[in-house]
C-alpha cells in the first residue's frame, strides 16, 4: 500500500486538569520536517512529540499545533517581587528630591510597574504532562495516516492506469518500430532514381549497406524493453509496497523518461516521434504524483 503525504489529523485528550487538542498536517517534502506550535511552558516535550510523530509518519513537511486548555483555576500563582518594587520606591523618591516634583507613590501605581507583580504558572509534573500530550499526538497522527492511506489507494489507481496507457502506446510504437528501417530504403530507393534519372544502375547491395547503417542508428529494441521492464516494476513496487517507497518511484520515473527521451531522439520516424510525446506526458503527470508519495 503507498501512502500519500497529505494528510490531517486532529486527537483530543481530558485528563481532569486540562483539556489537550492536537492538529497535525502534511503536505509533501523530500525528508521528515516537523515544526511544533505550542505554549512555550510546555517546550520540554517538543523531542518526544516529534518522536512520536516519527513512529508513524516518515516523510513530509509535518506542522503539529498544540492548545492546552487547563480547565482548574489554580494553574498560576500571582508572584510579588519585593526587592523589585522597593527599588523603584528609592529610585522614585531620589527622583522627588532630586527635582523637586510632587507626587505620592501609590500601591495603585506600584503595582502597575513592570515585573512587581507577575503570573507565575504552576510548577507542574513534566512526566505526567508529557503523557497526557502525547495521547492526543498519536491519536492526530494515527488519523493522520489513515487520510494519507486513502488518498494513497487513489493515487495507486491512478498511477497504474497512466501506467497501462503507456504500455499501449508503447506496444504501438513496437509495432510500427520495423516499418521504419523498410520505409528508408525505399525512400532511399527512390531518391536516388529521382537524382540519376534512372540511367544508372545502383547495386541493390549498396542500398541494403546503407538501409543497415539507418536501422542501426534507429534502432530503439533495447530501450522499449528497458521501459517495458520499468512498467512492470512501477506496477509491481504500488501493488506491493510495505514500506514508504516515494524515493524509489521517483528513482524509476527519472528511468522510464530517459528511456522515452532516447527512444524520441533514435526513432527518426514521425509516427513514433508523436507516441513519444504522449508517452512523455502521461510520465510527467506520474512523476508530479510521486512527489506527493510518501
Amino acid at each position: 500500500m503507498i501512502k500519500s503525504m497529505t494528510g490531517f489529523g486532529r486527537g483530543e485528550y481530558t485528563d481532569g486538569k486540562r483539556t489537550i487538542i492536537a492538529e497535525i498536517k502534511s503536505v509533501n517534502h523530500r525528508y521528515s520536517d516537523i515544526t511544533v506550535k505550542m505554549p512555550r511552558r510546555y517546550g520540554f516535550a517538543e523531542d518526544k512529540i516529534k518522536n512520536t510523530i516519527k513512529e508513524t509518519l516518515s516523510r513530509g513537511k509535518i506542522d503539529v499545533s498544540i492548545i492546552v486548555e487547563n480547565i482548574t483555576e489554580n494553574d498560576v500563582n500571582i508572584k510579588l517581587n519585593s526587592m523589585l518594587a522597593k527599588q523603584y520606591v528609592d529610585n522614585l523618591k531620589e527622583l522627588k528630591e532630586t527635582f523637586g516634583v510632587d507626587g505620592e507613590i501609590t500601591l495603585q501605581f506600584l503595582a502597575t510597574l513592570p515585573d512587581v507583580m507577575k503570573a507565575i504558572p504552576d510548577v507542574e509534573d513534566e512526566e505526567e504532562i508529557i503523557k497526557a500530550i502525547l495521547i492526543p499526538v498519536a491519536e492526530a497522527a494515527k488519523n493522520l495516516e489513515s487520510m494519507r492511506a486513502v488518498e494513497g489507494d487513489k493515487l495507486a489507481e491512478d498511477l497504474i492506469a497512466k501506467g497501462a496507457n503507456i504500455k499501449s502506446i508503447l506496444d504501438r510504437i513496437e509495432e510500427r518500430a520495423p516499418q521504419v528501417a523498410a520505409a528508408h530504403t525505399e525512400k532511399l530507393r527512390e531518391r536516388i532514381a529521382e537524382l540519376l534519372g534512372g540511367n544508372v544502375q545502383i547495386p541493390e547491395d549498396r542500398i541494403l549497406v546503407e538501409a543497415a547503417i539507418f536501422a542501426d542508428k534507429c534502432a530503439i529494441d533495447e530501450e522499449i524493453t528497458r521501459l517495458n521492464s520499468h512498467l512492470i516494476q512501477l506496477k509491481d513496487i504500488i501493488t506491493t509496497a510495505k514500506q514508504p517507497v516515494g524515493k524509489k518511484l521517483d528513482f524509476l520515473v527519472q528511468e522510464m523518461n530517459r528511456e522515452a527521451n532516447t527512444i524520441g531522439s533514435k526513432s527518426n520516424d514521425i509516427t513514433i516521434t508523436g507516441h513519444m510525446l504522449d508517452i512523455k506526458s502521461e510520465i510527467e503527470k506520474i512523476r508530479e504524483q510521486v512527489q506527493n508519495i510518501e
